[in-house]
Formats: C-alpha cells, structure tokens, sequence
C-alpha cells in the first residue's frame, strides 16, 4: 500500500497539524472556487513537483491497502481445530507409540499395528491439504478489486499535460483530464465540463441502473452517495464526455477503498456453517461419551492388571502387570477408533461435491463446498435488484401515439425484458400498417440514436448487447418491434448484416447530417437529416422540455394541429401515468420549417455551420416543434423472478430487496415481481438505507416484519448492517448482487451468490456461488437441491453414526464380559472408511421429497439426531453389539446354531465360562486345542492357551463380517427416516445397491487375498459360516422397521412435544 492507507478517516487537510485533528472537508458541498482554494491549486496550472513529494509524504500512494493473509502454517493448524481431527489425532498418536511398544518388544504383525496410525495421518494430511486450498482463495476478492482500479491519468503538473501518470502517483490537489473511455483513477471533484454534458457508469459502486449525468454544481453536504453529482468516483466509468477534475481522496479514503476495508472486515468475522456448527457440537459430545466409555472399560478391567490383598482391612502387596495394562489401553484405543466416524469428512465432501455438480447443472455454479448446505438452511434472501431481480437491460415498456383527434391519444403495451429485437411484440399492434404518426416515431427513435445492439461472441451467436447508452438501445430495439410499413421495400435492407435492420432502413431513408448533444439544460438531444422532401430536425428527450418547446402536434393520419392547453393536459395525463409507474419517459418531436438548415449539407463553410458550434443554440433551433408521442423505458424484471418469489414465500423463506436504486423505481418493480401487493400499503415496508440507518429498534420493529421488505438508495456499509443484524437475530442470509459496492455483503452473508455476466470479479470473488445465466429463479432451485442434499446428508450421518454405536457396543461388550476382542482397531478402521464408505456416500443420491419447497425452512440449531432417532440407533448398536459378539462366542461354544453346522473346520469347543476367563487358561488341568482349517490354512498351537490368541483368528473373521453385513443392510434403513422399505424399496437409489455390493465386494477382497487378509487377521469362511453370518445380520432390517412403524405412530406426540419445550425456551 505504500502510505496510502495511513490516514484512513482523515480530512484532506493539507498540513500536518491540522491533519491529526481530523477537520473534514466535504469537497462536493463546495463550489469550484473554494475547493481550489481548500487544496491550493489552479486547475490551469496544476501542483509543482516540489508540493506533489510533500503530499505525497502525508497521504501516500494512490493504492488499496495489501492486507497479509494467514500464513500457510497458520492455515495448516487451523485445520486442525476441530474436535473430531483432535480426537482423531489423538487416537493416532496413541496407536503409533503402542505399535512402536509392541515392535520393540517383539509383538506379532508389527505391519498391522502400524496400519492404523498411518491411514489415520493419511486421512488427516488429506483433510488439512482440501482446507488449505479452500481457504487461500479467501483474499482472491481484495485481488480483484484492484484489478478494477485505473492504472493511468492524464495530469496537469507544473502548467504541463502529463498525458500518462501512473495512477498511483497522483496526490490530492491533482488536476486531472478525464475523457470518454477512461476509468476515473481517485475520487475527484468535477471542475468544468469541456463538452456540454459529462455521464458516468458508476452502477457497480452505487447501484444505479444507468449511467448517471455529472454537473459541476455544488449540493448538500449530507446526501449519500448517489446524490454526489459534482464527484466522481474511482473504478468508475466515463461513458460520455470530458471534463476537468481535482483529486480530493486517494487510496483507502477513496470510496472503493471504504469498499475494500469492508471486504476485509467481513472476511474476518465469517461464521461456521450451520452443519460445520453441528458436527462440532457432534464432535464434543462425542468425546465426553468416549472419555466416559474408556473409562468404564478400564475400571470393568482393573481387575486383569492390578491385583492387591487385603490385610487387616486394607489392601496391601498390590501386582501391577504392564503388558496387561498396556493391553486394555489398546482395547481402549480401539474403542475411540470404533466410536469415531473417520470417513465422515470424506463422505461429507464427496457429497457435496457431488452437489455442487447437480447445481451447476441449474446454472449455480458453487465455489464453496459448505455453501452447498447452508442454502438448504436459508430463511432470508437479500437480493439486489439491478441485473438480479431486473435484467440490467433497458426495455420500452409502453408506447404512447398521438390519436385521430385532439382529444385522445393510442397506448401500446411493449413485450420484452432484453436488447433482443424477437423478444416479445407490441399488443395490438397495426403490422405493417404504420399510420404516419408511428412512422414518425419510428423514424426519430431510428435515427435520432447513437446506439447499435448486436449478438456477442466472435460467431455472433451469444445474447444481444448493447453498445452506447441502455435508453438509446431500447428505442432502437423498439423500431424493430415495430416494424416497417409495406409500401417500404424489404429490400431496402440487403447488404446489411446486423439485427437492427428497420433501424438501418430509416437510416437510409433519411441520412443524419448534423447533430445537436444531449445537454442537462435543454434535456433533448437533436439530429439533422436530409431525405428526398428536404432537410428535417428530428429530437427526443424529456416530454416536459419538449413540450414547452413545441407548437404543434402530429396526429394520426400525418396532420398537424396546433398544441393547445386541453391537448398539452392529455399529453401531460399520459407522462403522469407512465412516471408514477416508474417509467422513464422520453418524448418525440420534429421540426420541418428549418430556415437557417434549409439548405445545410454538412459543409463546414455553410453559414449555419457555425450555429452547431454553439451549444446554447441549440434551444432556439429546437423551438417551434411538432410533437408526435411519447415512450415509457425501465430495466424490466426478469420474466421469471415473480414466480420464483412466490416459490420462497412457499417455502417459508422472506425475500428483502437491497438496492441503491431510487425508491420510486425500486417499489414499483418490486410491486411487479409479488415481493409487495399491488395496492398494498408499503410505508411500513420501504425505507432508504439512510432512513433505517436512523431507526433506533431495526431489528426488533423492521427486519422482524413478515413478508417482504425494501431498502432502497442503499450504500455499501447499509446493506451490510442489514445482514448482520439479520444473522444476529438468528436468520440464516443468503445475499445477492452484482457490483463492487455488494461485495462487503456478500463476504458477511452466511451464503453470497454474485451474478455470473453481469457481475464485477469483486462480487465473484467475495461470494459463496456464482449464478451462470444471473438468474434469481436458480437460486430457488439452489435452495431446493440445498435442503435435499441437507437431508441426504441426515441419512448417511445417522447411518455411519448407528454403526459406530454399534463398533462401541461391540468392544465394550467384550471387555465387560471379559473374552478376547473380537475386534482390532485396523479393523475397525477398515470397516469405517472403506466399507461404510460407498452406502454412506450413495445415500447422498437419495430423491428429493416432492414436498420440499413446501416446507418452511429447517432451524438452523435443528439437532442432526432427535432424541428418538437416537434411541433407535442406540437399540440397533445394542443388536450389532450383541450380534457381533455373540457369533464370536457361538463359534467357541456351539458346534451349530440354527440348523447350521460350525464343526466342519475342527475346531474346539469351549464353555463359556472358560471363555470369559481365558486368562487363566495356563493354571487350567489338561486343557488341549485341537488344530483347525481355515480355507487351505491349517491353525496350529504349541501352547493350547494360544487358542484364545492365534486361534481366535475365525471367530473374529465372523464377528467383523456379521459388522459389515450389518451395516450394509442398516444402510436399506437410511433410505427413509420413518418410511418403511415396503413404502420406500430399496430401488428408489440404484446407487445404493451398487454401493452395497462394492462394500461387499471388498470384503471378500481382504478375505480371500492371502496378503490382504495377513493385514487384516482375517482367514476365509466357509459356506455354512456365511449363512450363520446373514442368519445373524438380517434381523436388524426387521427391528429398524419395527421401531420405523412405532415413530410414525408417535411422529405427533413428538412434534407437539418439540413445539411445546420450543416454545419453553423461546420464553
């Protein structure tokens, strides 16, 4: 930044002293005179050298400041602040430190210790790699916003023309030149106009939907920024003109700089996403449960590794066995890998990644995974209204002709919404048939226009654009609509290749010969032409001015009358109701007695030539006018906005519209798209930003408010007060728009959805989403694949969440009933991210509820689990616990089970009794093991007691695949949250039963690969065993449907109970 920044907040005082006191200047309520004097400067003259380094040395450069991102290491670790990484790192630590114990100490499969750990880091690494990336594009939008700032100026220094000046390099006091084309490099205050009249682009600062006329007159001190009509602005556009201008504000005083610091502010204070928030409520309570499990396992164990005797009351000669201790710490361990969902954060991206693919097809293209799912969350959409709500393309919507007498005139209602000539049609229109009043207006709005509409794209074969002013397109897309009489040839045209082929034809007809511009005090703009019965002056501009200028008026069949009061009234009555539909009206008239241009050819050595030299005559040769109607334009609304705002009222969701457009323009659209009714009282309803700034209970009385609301003449810092006392007050926001001055909003919003082709790279950059085709519409259809993709996720998170309940019951229940574990952590870690994996990540093609935009919004403090779902999970855990464990101790203890025979491997039975004391197996009298087969393995002892250890190698073959048989069917239940599998098959998700079997499909991969199963500990099973393991794995479908069919039966106990404790805490 240089020093630009350095003086934030500081007046443009020019010494020192005065400067630290902070004294302000407000360079646009001052005239020309005084603002000179106030910077000491003579726009002839410019600053010396000598006072530009002295200015420099207290204001700095001309740049936006660079503010430093977190550094990569700071991003890493912030990856890492999120209780589920936490415990999940902790977990990793543990195994590594065990499986380093157990190398050292000569341990069996030191390879299978070390598994674990390492997927862990891996999983870990990955994570903290995806976040990293996310998070560096977060400054990409400050980026941007320099990229918009003018890089060259065109100065008066020492009484000379510096035609180059890098931009940075000017100081306040400059004198600059600005022209047609350039890009204003500071703030500044217009000096003087060198042509008559001076128009800026500045919508993407200020909102406006055109181009804005700049004068050198002084206004209020306290208007907004709309209302500055002696400033122009940095980043904004010349459209029209020249002029000469003195710099008051550079850097980060400039208003693109306020915009800056903005940005950055709500950068820093960016929320988690409602389902981030949950999964970390998930995560803490996740580790109380864990901290308290492991606990309980060690106190149920402390028996196994600490043993004392009791001497006169008192224990004494306590024995403490390391490796024993050491071992209920690895069952412990187990137990956290068990109870953490580690493929949760995988399957959560995967499917909203897989969201983000669906949206694009919907024209929202999604640059934030998280935003997928806050949409679905949305309660309050704050849309901008130009280019989002409106097309930002200017359309004639009526069209007023004079009749077949004094005392009435033709109203014609116009179609369209866009620059396209086909888009829409005049009602009840004469085709071919003109009279020569609609000639006549035809032939002014051709000619009298120095605009040209064309189709984008090298091939011509993109959307129709404008070149020059909206208003002027408008009028020449109208002639098209209009049409050509028939006595004109269509032939007329030939040779001509662009769309605007009526407007070429009159054109050709008459040909322009002179031109008198568009200024401010006459508010008409004139052309000259000849044609084949003599010389004509054709002019529009504002109906009143063209009005007190003419004399005459043209009616239907071609005559002329004279403009008396009663036909001025009618006239007048037509431009009321046109304006009060906030319409910008423009009037048509013409001129044939041209005396001084009767004659006139374009010679610049005509006498009359030297008239349109002058500009102040140019009134007197627009006098004695014949005027011959009239046409109302407006940025119309985008055909489909209103159904769309019906659709959020549906869904319970509030649509405010932002804007810093004018009220009058702003109430009216939104009174044609349904956010306001059409008689609807709306004082209460619209406001100016500076009006709700002023409010003392906003949130309470206003924002509060059902239904619609308006905010009108909004600047930059307005719109973001009005997102963050909406999200305050617990709304979840998603905010659109377009411009430079919506970016801070954007970045504030809980979701910021720019606009793709109209929208600045500073608002893309800011946002969440960018909508491809600038389409409200989409953002409906955002929302309705957001909440889908919210509830797909509920699916696949409680069905990881029950089978990780299950994995925990497992573990617990063997180390309560003290047998050897039937589960290893590599195992469980397998099962986790691998096979739960593919039904977790299909659930997310689940079909949306038909429904779904039905339904008011979910709150955002919803819990993931209700406590009824989580009683049902706790129940299946239970009989996936029991399940798992109970194959475990019927192949030990049973040589069938039902109707099954498990003796084909020649196994040993045991009791139970010596199972659950397998400890104790070396003080047992001859205790034998018999060697068994597992596929073509033989499992062999030298110590008997190794039976419980090598030899417990089948038996936790059947226990981990009765867990994922388990889960696979336990993935059918997710489908529905109530909904039984007879209401909701299986074949509603394709995608489901191709996951399933993939999951499967694994599994008999580490089964049957001797290498594979080495890792895992694992042998192949029989075919009896296979169906003891569906025998066993089965009945969870048929409990779940059983539980399925008590909440629809109680779903609303439930819900009165929800609404009534709701309701407590409200209160």
């Amino acid at each position: 930044m240089g020093r630009g920044g350095q003086n934030s907040g500081s007046s443009e005082n020019l010494g020192a002293n005065e400067e630290a006191k902070g004294d302000h200047f407000a360079a646009w309520s001052k005239d020309v005179r005084e603002c000179e004097e106030k910077y000491e400067v003579r726009r002839e003259y410019g600053l010396s050298a000598d006072e530009v380094e002295k200015r420099r040395q207290i204001y700095g450069l001309n740049e936006l400041e660079k503010h430093e991102g977190p550094s990569i290491l700071r991003l890493v670790l912030d990856q890492f602040n999120d209780t589920l990484v936490r415990i999940l790192l902790v977990a990793a630590v543990v195994s590594f430190v065990l499986a380093w114990y157990d190398g050292n100490e000569g341990g069996e499969m030191e390879i299978t210790a070390f598994v674990e750990p390492l997927v862990i880091f891996l999983i870990l690494i990955v994570n903290a790699i995806v976040g990293v990336w996310q998070e560096s594009n977060a400054e990409k939008a400050l980026d941007a916003l320099k990229e918009i700032q003018s890089e060259h100026a065109s100065v008066i220094r020492d009484g000379k023309k510096i035609s180059n000046l890098p931009a940075k390099e000017l100081v306040p006091g400059d004198i600059v030149e600005l022209r047609v084309g350039d890009k204003i490099p500071a703030d500044m205050r217009v000096l003087s106009l060198i042509s008559s009249t001076l128009r800026v682009e500045q919508g993407s600062l200020t909102g406006e939907s055109e181009a804005v006329s700049k004068t050198t007159k002084a206004v209020a001190e306290d208007v907004d920024i709309q209302g500055k009509k002696c400033v122009v602005f940095a980043g904004t556009t010349v459209v029209n003109g020249n002029c000469i201008c003195l710099v008051t504000q550079i850097g980060m005083n400039t208003e693109i700089g306020k915009v800056h610091a903005q940005i950055q502010e709500a950068a820093e204070s960016e929320d988690d996403t409602p389902l981030k928030k949950k999964l970390n409520e998930f995560g803490e309570a996740l580790t109380a449960i864990i901290g308290v499990i492991c606990f309980l396992v060690w106190v149920i164990n402390v028996k196994y590794f600490l043993t004392w005797d009791i001497v006169d009351g008192w224990p004494r000669n306590f024995k403490f066995s390391f490796e024993k201790c050491t071992y209920y710490f690895e069952i412990a361990v187990a137990l956290a890998v068990a109870a953490i969902p580690e493929g949760l954060p995988a399957v959560i991206t995967t499917c909203l990644a897989l969201g983000t693919r669906k949206m694009a097809a919907k024209n929202a293209l999604v640059r934030k995974l998280p935003s997928v799912e806050t949409l679905g969350c949305t309660t309050v959409i704050c849309s901008d209204k130009t280019g989002t709500l409106t097309t930002n393309q200017m359309a004639v919507a009526k069209l007023v002709a004079m009749g077949s007498n004094t005392n009435a005139v033709r109203s014609y209602d116009v179609q369209g919404t866009s620059y396209d000539p086909f888009d829409g049609k005049i009602l009840n229109w004469p085709v071919g048939q003109l009279d020569s009043n609609l000639q006549m207006i035809a032939k002014i709005a051709a000619i009298c226009n120095d605009a040209d509409v064309e189709k984008a794209g090298q091939d011509k074969s993109g959307h129709y654009v404008a070149n020059g002013m909206p208003t002027e397109a408008a009028l020449k897309v109208l002639v098209e609509k209009m049409g050509l009489p028939n006595e004109l040839s269509s032939t007329s045209s030939s040779g001509y290749d662009g769309v605007l082929t009526c407007a070429y034809t009159w054109n050709k007809i008459e040909q322009r010969i002179a031109t008198l511009e568009f200024d401010r005090d006459r508010k008409s703009m004139g052309v000259i032409v000849s044609s084949s019965t003599g010389n004509k002056l054709l002019v529009k501009g504002a109906v009143e001015s063209l009005l007190d200028r003419s004399s005459h008026v043209q009616l239907l069949d071609g005559s002329v009358v004279e403009l008396d009061q009663s036909l001025r009234a009618v006239i007048l009555e037509s431009l009321h109701e046109l304006s009060s539909n906030a319409l910008r009206v423009l009037g048509f008239a013409y001129k044939d007695d041209l005396t001084e241009f009767a004659t006139y050819d374009g010679d610049e050595d005509h006498p009359a030539h030297k008239l349109l030299l002058k500009p102040e005559t140019y009134s007197s040769i627009e006098s004695n006018l014949v005027f011959v109607g009239l046409a109302g334009l407006r940025d119309p609304p985008r055909k489909e906005v209103p159904r769309a705002i019906e659709d959020c009222r549906t869904a319970g969701i509030r649509v405010m519209v932002i804007t810093g457009d004018n009220k009058a323009t702003a109430e009216a659209i939104c009174r044609d798209i349904g956010v306001f009714g059409r008689h609807e009282n709306i004082s209460s309803r619209s406001l100016t930003g500076k009006e709700f700034m002023e409010l003392s209970d906003r949130t309470e009385n206003y924002l509060n408010q059902d239904g619609g609301l308006l905010f009108s003449r909004a600047e930059p810092r307005h719109k973001q007060e009005i997102v963050r006392l909406l999200k305050d007050s617990g709304e979840v926001v998603a905010m659109t728009g377009d411009g430079v001055n919506d970016a801070p909003a954007l970045k504030l919003a809980d979701i910021g959805i720019a606009m793709g082709i109209a929208g600045t790279e500073v608002a893309k950059e800011a946002s969440d989403m960018v909508l491809a085709d600038d389409n409200f519409s989409t953002i409906v259809s955002a929302v309705g694949e957001g909440r889908s993709i919210y509830n797909n996720m509920k699916a696949f998170i409680r069905y990881m969440i029950s089978s990780n309940i299950g994995e925990v019951a497992c573990i617990f229940l063997t180390a309560a009933l003290g047998i050897p574990e039937g589960l290893i952590p590599v195992q469980l870690l397998w099962v986790n991210l691998v096979t739960d994996g593919p039904p977790a990540t299909a659930l997310g093609f689940n079909p949306p509820d038909k429904d779904i935009m039905k339904k008011p919004p979910r709150r955002s403090d919803d819990s993931l689990i209700s406590p009824w779902i989580l009683f049902r999970y706790l129940v299946i855990g239970a009989y996936v616990g029991i399940a798992t464990v109970g194959i475990f101790i019927i192949w030990y203890t049973r040589s069938s089970f039902l109707g099954i025979d498990l003796s084909g491997d020649g196994h040993s039975l045991v009791t139970y009794s010596q199972l659950a004391n397998w400890g104790q197996c070396s003080t047992w009298n001859n205790f034998t093991a018999s060697p068994f087969t597992a596929g073509n393995q033989e499992i062999k002892f030298d110590n008997p007691c190794d039976y419980f250890q090598t030899g417990k190698i089948k038996a936790m073959t059947l226990s981990l695949s009765v867990l994922v048989a388990i889960e696979m069917f336990n993935s059918l239940n997710a489908l529905s949250e109530d909904g039984s599998l007879l209401t909701m098959p299986p074949w509603v998700n394709p995608w489901l039963l191709l996951a399933m079997s993939i999951s499967f499909g694994l599994h008999f991969l580490i089964l049957y690969v001797p290498f594979l199963a080495q890792i895992f500990g694992i042998v192949p099973l029989s075919l009896n065993e296979w169906l003891l393991v569906l025998a066993v794995a089965l009945p969870v479908i048929l409990i779940d449907e059983v539980l399925k069919f008590v909440g629809r039966c109680t779903s609303g106990m439930r819900s009165s109970s929800s609404k009534r404790s709701l309701k407590h805490k409200e209160e």
